[in-house]
């Protein structure tokens, strides 16, 4: 199958690529740079240049694909505050790939965050089954399912705060930068809210079963371990830094965590059971905690 990747570049393509290709697909992924664009060939993948602006060329690209794995997302504009911006792009980058794809039949495996479903306001432990009517990212996801109905096999991978491999820890890694310089691993009240985590090599694994079989309308769980709670995450990192773990008042929460607030307060608990029994998809990889143990660039802060 010819495959194009979106976020072609990133530290989950990094995992996808090579599993699409170790199974025999050819890919070409998107790069709007060319530092990106030799990522992607040291992959062993094709290149696409353009970026989420370029509708027309998503457009084209998802036409001469035989499937399309969507998992580029503006995290920059995000990090600086215009996650409204990021989301818009997003769904247009959607919507194109969309047009190039209707009514062919082809896969199309688009990508959401669990933690974005919890911040809408659902509690509880998230399952595949549950789907709200809009929200950011939620309308993106709406959006990919909603081209089953024009004879595309859509699918969703949803994807927890935490996926993790090589030093690189999804938005953990935001946290231990954060401790870094404040000398301080922070969690909020008693820390007993949770966060999913994955081995970035399972939710790889995971996007290649989507994208091969799962059937049209399918909201995945890209989620090795339903909830792993905040504090003992920031113990974790405290450990590796030499720093303590601490909670950090809610009024200093902003101060502290920027961006992440939201998401370091939300209790966001994932099964992916459904998912598992559909695809028999079975997650091998280490855990966040392991993870993090092992990582050796993880050491005490000087000083």
């Amino acid at each position: 199958m010819r495959v194009f990747v979106t976020g072609g570049s990133g530290h989950i393509a990094s995992a996808v690529i090579p599993e699409l290709i170790s199974a025999g697909h050819c890919v070409t992924g998107l790069a709007r740079s060319d530092t990106a664009a030799a990522t992607i060939q040291g992959l062993g993948a094709d290149v696409w240049r353009g970026d989420l602006a370029d509708t027309d060329g998503l457009s084209a690209a998802a036409r001469e694909a035989d499937g399309v794995i969507h998992l580029a997302f503006d995290h920059a504009a995000q990090g600086a505050g215009d996650l409204a911006g990021a989301v818009t792009a997003d769904l247009a980058a959607v919507q194109a790939i969309g047009v190039g794809l209707a009514g062919s039949g082809k896969p199309f495996v688009g990508t959401n965050a669990t933690g974005g479903i919890a911040l809408a306001g659902f509690s509880g432990v998230l399952t595949e089954d549950v789907v709200l009517s809009g929200g950011p990212r939620i309308d993106t996801e709406n959006a990919v399912i909603a081209l089953a109905q024009q004879d595309v096999r859509a699918a969703v991978v949803r994807l927890p705060p935490a996926v993790h491999s090589n030093g690189r820890y999804g938005f953990v890694s935001g946290l231990i930068g954060i401790a870094r310089v404040s000398g301080t691993a922070g969690y909020l009240g008693d820390g007993a809210n949770r966060w999913g985590s994955t081995d970035t090599c399972d939710v790889a694994r995971l996007y290649r079963l989507a994208l091969e079989s799962a059937p049209a309308g399918a909201r995945l769980h890209a989620v090795a371990e339903e909830g792993i709670r905040m504090r003992e995450i920031a113990e974790a990192i405290g450990r590796r830094l030499g720093v303590p773990a601490a909670p950090v008042a809610a009024e200093e929460a902003t101060q502290q965590f920027g961006f992440l607030t939201p998401f370091v307060s939300m209790d966001n608990p994932v099964s992916s059971q459904t998912t598992r029994d559909a695809l028999q998809w079975i997650p091998s990889g280490p855990g966040l905690i392991e993870a993090l143990e092992r990582d050796p660039a993880l050491a005490p802060i000087a000083g």
